[in-house]
């Protein structure tokens, strides 16, 4: 039981430590993964139209 309770205190101990990011800079983080995210779905589906209609031009 010992080594829980000072597991728990270590955590504790280093999560203090931690220096937490600013609301802008989680925002400004988001919007890059949200504005790439779309950037990249919008290649690979533009890359699918092209590969079906190209197979149906094919086939």
């Amino acid at each position: 039981m010992r080594k829980i309770v000072r597991f728990f205190k270590e955590c504790v101990a280093e999560l203090k430590k931690v220096v937490w990011p600013s609301t802008s800079d989680v925002v400004s983080s988001v919007k890059v993964v949200l504005i790439s995210t779309i950037i990249i779905a919008v290649i690979l589906g533009l890359l699918d139209w092209l590969f079906v209609t190209g197979m149906n031009l094919v086939f």
